[in-house]
């Protein structure tokens, strides 16, 4: 068949990539798939995303080339049995890449794996545009200045979700752009203590204490003993308390309830309402990371814990000479101590079981933590973070794409 002449060729959609992993990435990622598709569709723009993720990357229309999940790590040693699979699915995007060449590739979070991915993009794709969303927290716990070097050399643009974190990278030479923190936008209407104890089943006097021990493998190693040792404490002293325990992967169902059915303590494994298990609790005993901005945004106090392999602990301690205030986010966010903290040798079950009786007991620290809460919001921006972000990545691919 011949083409007529002058017949307008379509073309193809906009390909963008996004790099992620662990339980929080797919989550982050979720929101911004969803984002990019919503502007996309009122800019009149043809979208295409390919991730490294999650189920919820995919769910929300991302072409997922591995689900990288389950690989993740904190620490030096902790990181070696995911070296091969970190591999094998960097493999898939390669070919991905070369299947259907991107327009910008986003990186997020996941420190490891995307500097070595920057990398190869620059020596192999020099002129793809390249974006950082959520850059790894170089400026709480940097060992060296060297790998933030190599973040800013990487990335074209970058968009930070704390504002210490856009002042930090700026020192560096980045251009970086901050909207707030996206997890405003998926609790504007978050369910209420009332709602959340109805759809469980719990009476609103009952002592609720609600455990969020893990989202990697390691966590349920030198986590989880820890935590279920402090609920027995707890079990103790309010022989009434009733204990939720929310998966964030279905994968490590059968150890964490192996271990809880050790220990002894009663607690109720809930799959797929981690938000109604969290806006149910007087207390949550908590690991740190993204879910503790959740959890206040919630409004429910919390103890942060948090243990890493001892050796590691001891390297980066003694011989890195590590030292931060915070790790928290929540207490990064406003740079001082709204929610406890026990790290490492600090975590102990004497420390973490008298704090939680404090807060439970005491109206006033529990008051006090909730006028924390407050302030992190205010700085935390008003919703429609996650569609400014991903005008600003459109915007940067479009004109990237102009200029080719």
């Amino acid at each position: 068949m011949v083409q007529q002449q002058g017949r307008s060729r379509v073309a193809p959609p906009l390909h963008v990539v996004i790099s992620t992993g662990e339980v929080s990435g797919d989550l982050q990622g979720s929101f911004l798939v969803k984002a990019l598709y919503r502007q996309a569709q009122s800019q009149g723009l043809s979208l295409q995303v390919s991730a490294l993720g999650g189920q919820r990357m995919a769910a929300a229309g991302a072409d997922l080339i591995a689900d990288t999940t389950a690989i993740g790590s904190v620490g030096l040693f902790e990181a070696i049995p995911y070296i091969l699979p970190t591999l094998k699915v960097q493999k898939r995007l390669k070919q991905r890449l070369e299947d259907i060449p991107a327009d910008l590739f986003v990186f997020l979070d996941y420190m490891g794996p995307n500097l070595t991915l920057g990398q190869f993009l620059q020596k192999t794709y020099p002129v793809l545009p390249t974006a950082y969303y959520i850059a790894p927290q170089q400026w709480v716990w940097t060992f060296s200045q060297k790998d933030t070097q190599t973040l800013v050399e990487i990335s074209d643009r970058m968009i930070a979700v704390f504002p210490q974190e856009a002042e930090y990278y700026r020192q560096f030479g980045a251009q970086v752009a901050y909207f707030g923190h996206p997890l405003v936008d998926d609790f504007a209407d978050p369910p209420t203590r009332v709602t959340a104890r109805q759809s469980l089943g719990l009476a609103l006097e009952d002592t609720v204490i609600t455990l969020l021990p893990a989202s990697r493998h390691q966590e349920v190693k030198y986590v989880l003993p820890l935590m279920l040792a402090v609920a027995e404490r707890l079990r103790q002293a309010i022989p009434q308390v009733q204990f939720l325990l929310p998966l964030s992967m279905g994968k490590l169902r059968s150890v964490i309830e192996s271990q809880v059915t050790q220990s002894g303590i009663n607690a109720r494994v809930i799959e797929g309402d981690t938000r109604s298990a969290i806006a149910a609790a007087d207390l949550v005993l908590n690991k740190s990371g993204t879910v503790n901005l959740e959890v206040a945004l919630l409004n429910v106090p919390q103890v942060v814990i948090y243990r890493l392999n001892p050796l590691t602990a001891r390297i980066a301690y003694y011989l890195l000479n590590f030292r931060v205030d915070y790790v928290s986010p929540v207490n990064l966010f406003v740079n001082k101590s709204i929610i406890p903290e026990f790290l490492q040798w600090q975590a102990t079950v004497d420390n973490v079981t008298q704090t939680s009786l404090q807060i439970l007991a005491d109206e006033q620290t529990r008051s006090a933590i909730l006028a924390g809460y407050q302030e992190l919001r205010e700085q935390m921006g008003q919703p429609g973070v996650c569609d400014r972000v991903a005008t600003e990545l459109l915007t940067f691919a479009s004109e990237s794409e102009g200029k080719a």
